[in-house]
């Protein structure tokens, strides 16, 4: 892994940029912007994929695999992202030559220049969050740039270029990186530590989101419920500062969910109060619209029409994403890795699931996060699901620690036979069709490679029909 160096000064003029890792959902959304200012474009990634091919058929260069021979003559820019090994061969050529190596983070931070930015901050819900303010400025006449964690539904893309000023992103607090932006509008979603092997400290988790806050020139809005971000609000010296949420004393008051299927509500601003209802479930999707909302109203739209434009918002990947159903059996994927973010993905599963059973099949991911958090991941699955299937831990970009494999997750389980582990994905999802009956939702769970192992389950459940 390597820390982002955000001293390192960013070009004034690019012409021609490789991206290690371009592959990658937020790496490939930023080639494709670069291709759009007319930039020649190369980079590499580890696997083949429909994302590299698609960038290919756009005029860019792609290699398969990593190596030096890999970065061109004339680049005069390299991005990589912090996943990315020191030893990197295309990394160490680029030092070599004295090229402008930056990080990801540098280059949106180019991209942007001086327009108008709102920057979405938080431990969970950033990419629906994101997903939401930016299909809603679509819908209300806008054409915002916008760089998401993942696709939007009905856009088909995580990201792309506008011809307007404003530009929307969902910023990076796992590094630190959400620091470099000038942003205008600021929300934060919550604040719930997390990445420590990056801020070290809680106190300093904490106090990044105060900066990241206070930066905003325009408006900071905030999560009136959350206690993280109760806590960061009681630090903030900024001027303008927008709350939503169920608290009373919220600007933006949530109240009245109903969460049974597509989640219903009220929003209430200033004595104005107008219902919602989503085309998707959760109670926790409530809180991201009342948050979307809340930015659109700072950014100057009135509530009734900010809460329509929010109402069209279709979804992003891999969050509670439909794969498929199988013999009745429905196989769902959710990008949830963090112990909140798994009990709200299985509590809007259960919304509608009716008369069926959850039946997750957990990925860990980082070493560094089970291992400080298995007894938690143990807790919200065995509470949230009828029956676990856990496999062994994405270790993304950490070396493997002794002793830390997904069986630490299944052995925190207070009823063994509510959870099974296997590290064989094949055998995996057999034993996860094997479980599953009529009416079932099976949901992946997690921020690695978990979606994977989908096909199997589907052809799994296939064999077993009847």
């Amino acid at each position: 892994m390597i820390r982002p160096d955000l001293s390192l000064p960013i070009p004034a003029d690019i012409t021609a940029a490789h991206f290690i890792g371009i592959g990658g959902s937020g790496m490939s959304g930023l080639a494709g912007m670069f291709l759009d200012r007319g930039i020649r474009v190369s980079g590499s990634d580890r696997a083949d994929s429909p994302t590299l091919r698609a960038l290919a058929a756009r005029g860019a260069t792609v290699h398969v695999g990593h190596d030096a021979a890999h970065l061109p003559a004339d680049a005069d820019t390299v991005v990589h992202t912090g996943a990315i090994w020191p030893e990197n061969p295309e990394f160490l050529l680029a030092k070599e030559r004295g090229l402008a190596v930056i990080h990801r983070s540098q280059a949106l931070s180019w991209l942007i220049g001086g327009r108008r930015l709102v920057s979405v901050a938080g431990a969970h819900g950033k990419t629906t969050s994101t997903g939401m303010i930016v299909t809603a400025l679509r819908e209300l006449g806008a054409a915002p740039t916008f760089v998401n964690g993942g696709v939007v539904a009905d856009l088909g893309v995580s990201s792309a270029t506008g011809s307007d000023d404003l530009f929307v992103i969902e910023a990076d607090e796992s590094d630190g990186t959400f620091l470099l932006y000038d942003t205008s509008v600021a929300l934060v979603t919550n604040v719930d530590p997390d990445h420590l092997d990056h801020w070290a400290t809680r106190d300093a988790f904490y106090e990044g989101f105060v900066s990241f806050a206070d930066r905003a020139r325009e408006a900071v809005v905030i999560s009136s419920d959350d206690p993280g971000a109760r806590r960061v609000s009681d630090a903030l010296s900024h001027p303008n500062v927008l709350t939503f949420g169920e608290a009373e004393h919220a600007d933006l008051r949530l109240t009245g969910i109903v969460a049974e299927g597509p989640v219903a509500f009220r929003l209430t601003f200033r004595g104005e109060s107008v219902s919602g209802r989503l085309r998707v479930p959760g109670a926790h999707n409530a809180v991201n619209a009342a948050g979307a909302v809340a930015v659109l109203i700072a950014l100057g739209h009135e509530l009734e029409p900010a809460m329509r434009a929010v109402e069209g918002f279709g979804g992003t990947a891999r969050r509670f994403e439909l794969h498929g159903t199988t013999r009745g059996v429905s196989v769902y994927d959710d990008y949830a890795h963090h112990p909140t973010e798994v009990a709200a993905a299985l509590a809007a599963a259960r919304t509608v699931v009716g008369d069926g059973r959850i039946i997750a099949l957990h990925q860990p991911h980082t070493y560094s996060r089970t291992q400080e958090m298995y007894r938690e991941f143990a807790d919200v699955l065995e509470q949230h699901a009828d029956h676990t299937v856990v496999l062994d831990v994405y270790g993304a970009r950490e070396d493997p620690v002794p002793g830390v494999t997904g069986e630490l997750v299944s052995g925190a389980f207070a009823a063994p036979e509510h959870v099974h582990y296997v590290a064989d994905w094949q055998d995996a999802a057999d034993y996860t069709a094997g479980v599953a009956r009529h009416g079932d939702f099976i949901v992946t769970l997690g921020c690695g490679n978990v979606n994977l192992i989908i096909p199997q389950v589907l052809q799994a459940l296939a064999r077993t029909a009847g």
